[in-house]
């Protein structure tokens, strides 16, 4: 089979690897769909794994199942995710799955840029949904970026009658302000340097926009009435970014941290000015665990949260280098998907 092989944002491969055996509780799916998520961009974080295949935003068909899977046949249309908890250890029996050892270490192979994936037993077992018939296999890789979505809104308090301003408007910010407003948030302001992006996340849902060059938390206030944010949700990584956001927090506001950011960057900000006595919250969420996967899934389905109109870009696997340069430096692209059997 052909898989796209990463050695940096600047170096994918087209190559050949055997297409993988199964156990028998295992699952081989080919891949029909597999979206770029920002994370795969993140070269600081990959350089010392390379090379390696990427993708983890997939769907497909069962091609061949092991004799011991239970609830799937071959034939049937599946979204999976490469990350699940163990629903065992203290994190998970605490509430806190995402950060579950056995979430950090399952993953399926050799990754979602390639035509075929081995779905390990547990990854069939807790982390594989049926594809309803009224969603596209390019509809269902979202229900992985969106579980994540729905997650972190879930720990930061549903933003339902709240002021949220979202910092980044690249696909994790509009996926944000996608579920903001699907939880009927007060006000939603997002910020970005990108006019398209910005443009974007008018049309998705953000009540305000702001360009994150100008004084991000002058234009929240006068977007709410001399108020500022009571939830801040971070999905840009450069430290002006995550500047303007804390100082865009209202007294007893929550600040998420979502996207990750640069490699050793740290908050910018006065403990003492900033934090002290103002009751400001900041926490973080990672992955989305089996809860928020089959809540993505319903909500895309009964087109609760519209998905489909966020496609800006469909390519081959041969084209998986233009995919990532497509996400590396955005011009007007938003979610791009590689298709590796087309």
């Amino acid at each position: 089979m052909q898989v796209a092989m990463y050695y940096s944002n600047r170096d994918v491969r087209l190559q050949e690897m055997p297409v993988p055996s199964i156990g028998p509780k295992e699952i081989l799916m080919k891949v029909e769909a597999s979206g770029i998520c920002g994370s795969d961009v993140m070269e600081w974080y990959r350089a010392h794994k390379v090379p390696l295949v990427l993708g983890h935003e997939v769907s497909g068909v069962v091609v061949k199942k092991g004799g011991l899977v239970k609830g799937f046949k071959v034939g049937e249309r599946i979204v999976t995710t490469h990350h699940v908890p163990c629903f065992k250890c203290e994190y998970c029996r605490k509430g806190h799955p995402s950060v579950c050892d056995t979430l950090r270490k399952t993953n399926f192979y050799p990754g979602g840029f390639s035509q075929f994936i081995r779905l390990p037993a547990v990854n069939v077992e807790k982390g594989t949904l049926k594809i309803p018939k009224n969603i596209s296999f390019d509809e269902a890789t979202f229900v992985e970026p969106l579980g994540c979505v729905l997650r972190g809104q879930r720990l930061a308090g549903i933003p339902k009658g709240k002021r949220v301003l979202v910092v980044g408007s690249g696909i994790s910010g509009l996926l944000h302000i996608k579920a903001a407003r699907y939880f009927k948030a007060k006000t939603i302001v997002a910020s970005d340097i990108d006019p398209f992006r910005l443009k974007k996340a008018k049309q998705f849902g953000a009540t305000s926009v702001v360009n994150a060059k100008e004084d991000v938390a002058a234009h929240v206030k006068k977007a709410n009435k001399g108020k500022l944010a009571e939830l801040i949700i971070i999905c840009a990584g450069a430290q002006s970014a995550i500047k303007q956001a804390i100082l865009s927090t209202e007294r007893g506001g929550v600040v998420l941290i979502f996207s990750a950011a640069g490699k050793g960057e740290f908050l910018p900000v006065s403990i003492n000015e900033i934090f002290w006595k103002n009751e400001i919250t900041i926490l973080s969420s990672y992955a989305a665990p089996p809860k928020e996967l089959k809540e993505a899934l319903y909500l895309i389905a009964k087109k609760k949260i519209l998905v489909k109109d966020m496609i800006t870009h469909k390519l081959k696997l041969k084209d998986t280098q233009k995919g990532f340069g497509l996400v590396v430096n955005p011009k007007r692209s938003i979610k791009v998907i590689i298709q590796p059997n087309k």
